[in-house]
């Protein structure tokens, strides 16, 4: 699977635009065994994810949990499967909004993107170019989020890295490789 801007490929985020056209969140009982995994901290930060977001989260960390082998996978390992994309709370972008900006970083380059929205108006109309930033730097925004959280390393770690190219993570390969594949894009 080739990644288009860093995005996934087009059937990742096809899949991801029609999973979240349904606003539901996991299953009852896919939540009671998130929420188990999760500390205080994590939990709150969980429930401020939407609920398309914490539905992929739980399929991320079930896939993880299944290619890692017979043991359940550590608790951070886990963690870091259902917060990887907790940083796109901050900027409050819904599924219209996240495929414009998505698709305007891969036309025009995230970097270009990201330098757009740095020079936004720090008063009045800057809104939407400062939303498109947070999204698009939603892996540093969720580093941070479980950092202040109380987060183990290992899941502020991940989240962080999640869409940088394998030769960049610092986490164990096998486990980053196998929390990258679970993610799909």
């Amino acid at each position: 699977m080739s990644s288009i801007g860093g995005f996934g490929s087009w059937a990742h985020l096809a899949g991801r635009f029609f999973g979240a056209l349904s606003p539901a969140g996991p299953s009852p009982a896919d939540q009671a065994w998130a929420l188990g995994l999760l500390a205080e901290g994590e939990q709150a930060l969980w429930w401020r994810m939407s609920g398309p977001d914490r539905r992929h989260a739980v399929e991320v960390a079930k896939l993880v949990a299944e290619s890692l082998g017979p043991e359940p996978p550590p608790r951070k390992v886990l963690a870091a499967a259902l917060l990887h994309d907790v940083g796109k709370v901050e900027p409050s972008l819904g599924t219209f909004s996240r495929v414009a900006v998505t698709l305007a970083a891969i036309a025009f380059g995230r970097t270009r993107l990201l330098a757009w929205s740095a020079a936004a108006p720090a008063e009045g109309g800057g809104s939407w170019r400062k939303r498109t930033g947070q999204y698009l730097s939603h892996d540093e925004l969720g580093a941070q989020l479980l950092r202040e959280a109380g987060s183990d390393d290992f899941t502020v770690t991940w989240a962080r890295e999640h869409h940088l190219p394998q030769e960049r993570w610092s986490l164990d390969a096998r486990v980053a490789s196998a929390l990258k594949a679970a993610d799909g894009d």
